[in-house]
């Protein structure tokens, strides 16, 4: 079994430098650029379903650190498959439940999947753009009570998050 996790762990991890190497393309103008991005966060996505189907959640203290901050950025990136998102957010929700994740990436996977749903995030994580120079968000839930709830799980303030974003 640890041959096993450890080999899991290390597909886990190619998986997500393979995701960092073309997240580049994600918005390209390229038509054929942006889908192989959707063909490789496709197949991640079904990967990391399988892999949750046998082990749960890929949490820090089986798959290691960067194996599981590999799945959650693969959970991220799921935007056409809601279901692994939203089976990802269940079990991610529960390790973090169980002190074996982290509340900050549970927050951003939470706002995705909302997003992604078409609904209102709740932290203010994910970004719809920028215009003139200014990154616009997606709607939130309570904007009033977002800054509370990031300080919450860890994130930063939003104006102080969002400045990464500016092109200004």
């Amino acid at each position: 079994m640890a041959h096993d996790i450890a080999a899991l762990a290390a597909e886990l991890t190619a998986m997500a430098t393979a995701d960092h190497r073309s997240a580049v393309h994600a918005n390209s103008e390229d038509p054929a650029e942006q889908l192989a991005w959707r063909r490789l966060t496709a197949r991640h996505g079904d990967r990391l379903g399988e892999i949750m189907n046998e082990h749960g959640w890929p949490t820090a203290e089986l798959f290691g650190e960067e194996a599981a901050r590999a799945a959650w950025l693969i959970a991220q990136h799921a935007d056409r498959q809601l279901d692994v998102q939203r089976r990802a957010l269940r079990l991610m929700g529960q390790a973090v439940s169980e002190g074996a994740a982290g509340p900050r990436e549970l927050a951003f996977l939470s706002d995705r999947t909302l997003v992604n749903e078409g609904r209102r995030q709740i932290y203010g994580t994910q970004i719809a753009g920028v215009k003139d120079g200014a990154p616009v968000p997606w709607p939130c839930e309570e904007p009033e009570r977002m800054d509370a709830l990031r300080a919450e799980v860890g994130i930063e303030p939003f104006d102080t998050y969002v400045a990464g974003f500016s092109t200004a």
